[in-house]
């Protein structure tokens, strides 16, 4: 699926970027006194030998027109010499920033299809520019280029199986728990209506169970968006912290009720056991400590 692809690249742009650029330098000297087409085309043809996955490579003069017709393995795709591409992204972007790039995914006009471009720039020894070397390859084949074994999409398909199956799991937890304290819930209200004594003690199981239910909802979420269908994580963690921040004030919550519970329990029942929900009340302040260092330290890494 496309979509995947982008996602997948996303996650993979600084490998790619590497290996192709490495295939540039490695196989086509820059900064020489004489830089000559003939040394460049065989470069390109090195290249063709290792990476067979390309879709077409030619070269570019620094005004951004072609000096040969471009290379591809694929007779209907054609780029004559002399056509000018100095308005492309992967001609100025090179040009402007001195190294080698690769662009986002676009749709090729050679060819139709959704591809990258890793463009090289060439200069001479005085720093002027003299070509820029460019290379299409699709989408869909650029993933291989870091996919170096057949078991990497095994074990990808095994790891994506593994977080559905836990997230099912998590799931049918947080029903539990939402079915359990829906009933409670229901029971309070019920002696409530029938002018019976309303039980505190379910009212506060409610709030827990419904409580603890929201806290592993967002959890399955998250785990089902990002692992599973395969949404980009967000680069600047927002949803990543968002998530982790409401399942552990969800649990905070949580606590704090039942330590609220155990005083009124015990205070009518066993004042001798008081101290022990004191204990609980105090480890909830430290968890809410906790959780407001947190919040704090992300929020001071985000802004930088």
């Amino acid at each position: 699926m496309l979509s995947k692809d982008i996602a997948h690249f996303s996650e993979m742009r600084y490998e790619i970027r590497a290996y192709l650029c490495f295939l540039m330098q490695r196989n086509i000297k820059n900064h020489l006194p004489h830089i000559e087409l003939n040394k460049i085309v065989d470069g390109i043809k090195k290249i063709e030998k290792e990476v067979g996955i390309f879709e077409l490579i030619y070269v570019l003069d620094s005004s951004g027109s072609l000096v040969i017709d471009g290379i591809s393995r694929d007779s209907n795709i054609e780029c004559k010499k002399g056509e000018n591409h100095n308005e492309r992204a992967y001609f100025y972007r090179a040009v402007k920033e001195k190294k080698c790039i690769l662009t986002d995914p676009y749709p090729s006009l050679a060819s139709g299809n959704l591809v990258i471009t890793v463009s090289y720039p060439l200069y001479n020894d005085k720093g002027d520019l003299a070509y820029v070397v460019c290379m299409d390859v699709r989408l869909e084949r650029s993933l291989e280029l870091v996919r170096t074994t057949p078991l990497f999409g095994f074990s990808f398909g095994i790891g994506k199986c593994v977080y559905f199956l836990m997230a099912l799991s998590l799931f049918l937890v947080c029903s539990l728990l939402l079915i359990k304290g829906s009933i409670s819930l229901w029971d309070a209200l019920y002696r409530f209506g029938s002018l019976e004594i309303l039980d505190i003690k379910d009212v506060f199981e409610a709030t827990i169970l419904i409580t603890l239910s929201l806290a592993i909802f967002d959890l399955v979420r998250a785990i089902f968006e990002e692992e599973v269908l395969g949404r980009q994580k967000s680069q600047d963690s927002k949803v990543v912290h968002k998530t982790m921040t409401r399942f552990l004030g969800s649990i905070v919550i949580a606590l704090a009720i039942e330590s609220l519970m155990l005083v009124f329990k015990f205070a009518i029942t066993a004042p001798e056991k008081l101290l022990y929900a004191v204990y609980l009340i105090v480890a909830v302040t430290f968890l809410l400590a906790g959780l407001a260092l947190y919040v704090r330290l992300t929020a001071n890494l985000k802004r930088d």
